[in-house]
């Protein structure tokens, strides 16, 4: 346990997201020639799966998709001379790889933390974001400690590693699929507490003043996109010059 640790900003994560995509590979030069060498599910497109919402990553404003993975996602098919595509579906398709084994999708970015496990079903690009879990509560709930869930109810978004460091401290996990379904039930009471990625519960609380992040922990999550497993040309391409960052000020 850690003293809790914030993102600067919604800001400053969107600069870092102008940092990012400007160290990835040089501008669009048409050396993809529509796609065929990066063996993509349609010539000519580079079609990301996506789970929304999960702010600040991916999510919906003014009917539009936004967010860092989505601008991402956009500015490598920008890179490579290829057209855009999302497609949203459950992140459990995403961390089983079924999305990218099926051809559904080129590349999935959906804030996933690379992990050993996942890594033997997918392939990963260099990590884009580091960033640790947190515990996030009502304000009026007095929890100030995973310590004190054991046997409660904590929302966990399904086959995360926040649903997995929850079970291992106690607590009785509720899955979600939907993000701003599960904010929802702990604004109203009907889970305890929540464990996510800091930067997705900066966001929320920052919209909810109900809400508050009360610890974070190291575990040092490094976020990456994936493509299809021994498909190693579009994640090369997507790492091209990428370089990790940790966005975080104490507090």
């Amino acid at each position: 346990m850690t003293r809790t640790r914030h993102l600067t900003s919604l800001t400053a994560l969107a600069a870092a997201g102008v940092l990012l995509l400007s160290a990835c590979g040089g501008g669009g030069s048409g050396e993809a020639d529509g796609g065929n060498e990066y063996q993509l599910a349609q010539e000519g497109k580079l079609i990301m799966c996506s789970t929304l919402p999960y702010e600040p990553f991916e999510f919906t404003r003014d009917g539009e998709s936004v967010g860092f993975d989505i601008d991402l996602a956009k500015k490598l098919a920008e890179r490579l001379d290829l057209e855009y595509e999302l497609v949203d579906t459950g992140f459990e398709a995403i961390e089983s790889a079924s999305v990218l084994d099926t051809q559904q999708c080129d590349i999935s970015l959906a804030g996933m933390t690379i992990t050993d496990d996942r890594a033997t079903k997918m392939d990963f690009t260099d990590a884009y974001l580091l960033d640790n879990l947190a515990l996030m509560v009502r304000k009026d709930s007095g929890i100030k400690s995973i310590s004190e869930l054991k046997g409660k109810e904590v929302g966990v978004k399904q086959a995360t590693t926040g649903e997995k460091y929850a079970q291992e401290q106690g607590a009785e996990t509720v899955q979600f699929e939907d993000n701003t379904i599960m904010i929802q039930a702990i604004s109203s009471g009907q889970v305890n507490a929540m464990v996510s990625n800091v930067s997705m519960i900066y966001s929320a609380v920052q919209t909810d003043d109900n809400l508050e992040l009360v610890e974070s922990y190291d575990t040092n999550e490094q976020l990456g996109a994936a493509v299809v497993k021994g498909n190693d040309k579009p994640a090369g391409a997507a790492s091209d010059r990428t370089r990790s960052m940790q966005l975080w000020r104490n507090q």
